[in-house]
């Protein structure tokens, strides 16, 4: 899947409704994995900050489905005048994405069309300390 049948994808599963005071689904992720399966998720944005990001939503399908190496990931967001956006990982998502697979640092985030980046390049300082003695 090249960058913009990422995008695309992602756009299409995006699904913004109020529920209460809460917006969910108002930001999409679509991430392919190194065995080439696709997973989508959805934001659940909630008052108290137990919510959790689109990104999470569609790393915890791969994971449902046995898999744990991420090739690819994109998220966006659409505005009020229908406006389509990438939203880039927040640092959360980063570091979750790069735990959950050593392999993970050298995931494709795209950024944008024609704009993308190792994960390793947006984390700077990932590696594990070394001992100071």
């Amino acid at each position: 899947m090249n960058d913009d049948e990422l995008i695309a994808s992602a756009a299409g599963h995006l699904n913004p409704r109020h529920v209460g005071d809460r917006l969910i689904g108002d930001v999409a992720s679509t991430l392919v994995t190194d065995r080439g399966h696709a997973y989508h998720g959805v934001c659940i944005d909630t008052p108290c900050g137990t919510g959790f990001c689109a990104e999470h939503s569609a790393i915890a399908a791969m994971v449902t489905g046995g898999e744990e190496r991420i090739a690819a990931i994109v998220a966006v967001w659409r505005d009020d005048d229908g406006v389509l956006y990438v939203v880039p990982p927040c640092g959360r998502c980063r570091e979750f994405v790069r735990q959950l697979h050593p392999d993970n640092l050298d995931t494709r985030v795209v950024l944008g069309r024609d704009r993308a980046a190792p994960l390793r390049e947006l984390l700077p300082a990932h590696e594990w300390p070394a001992p100071l003695d």
